[in-house]
């Protein structure tokens, strides 16, 4: 009775993946990548696997993606933005601030969880 795990369709592809990527980096000639890659595909088991890219390096994790930091406009502002222009325009009798809320409402109020909405 062998101790040995099985290798699976999948595990095969991802050696393969990574030969062929060492390939495109430089790091096996044609020729080497062909005879692991024959050897990966008639691979039983994973034991079988390891030896294939033992000599490559290992695989660099992709980093996360960079969240934007810029602080955003918060659209609850708003309606008290909107309640003091009303204000204003009520006991002074000019309409500028109504302009400057009208503007802020189409420039940030399209803004939902920091992302724009998509048209």
């Amino acid at each position: 009775m062998t101790t040995q795990m099985r290798a699976s369709d999948q595990d095969r592809e991802q050696v393969v993946d990574r030969l062929n990527a060492a390939v495109g980096k430089g790091l096996l000639t044609l020729p080497e990548a062909e005879e692991r890659i024959a050897a990966a595909y008639a691979a039983r088991y994973l034991d079988d696997l390891t030896p294939l890219t033992a000599d490559l390096p290992d695989p660099k994790p992709t980093p996360p993606p960079q969240r934007d930091r810029r602080p955003r406009f918060d659209p609850r502002v708003l309606p008290v933005l909107a309640v003091l222009a009303a204000v204003i325009v009520v006991t002074h009798g000019f309409a500028f601030p109504l302009i400057l809320v009208a503007f802020l409402a189409m420039k940030f109020g399209m803004w939902r969880h920091g992302r724009p909405a998509r048209m």
